[in-house]
């Protein structure tokens, strides 16, 4: 779990940090759609990540008790 964490919030720091040169530096049109493209879904997707891979306190002992072993 702590691998999909990682991900998350790397996935998370680029998106922001491109979004960010897209805001700031005011690069030519392509380059923003491109951004825009890429980086906001990508920003979305890893909040949705950040937010899954936050277990209760319930869902920690079922995790560490249980493995996944499918449906």
């Amino acid at each position: 779990m702590n691998k999909i964490k990682l991900a998350s919030y790397l996935m998370l720091t680029i998106s922001i940090i491109g979004i960010g040169y897209a805001l700031i530096f005011n690069p030519a049109s392509w380059i923003v759609y491109g951004i825009s493209i890429t980086l906001i879904p990508l920003f979305l997707l890893s909040l949705g990540l950040i937010n899954m891979a936050q277990a209760t306190k319930e869902e920690e002992d079922e995790r560490t008790r249980e493995p996944f072993i499918g449906y």
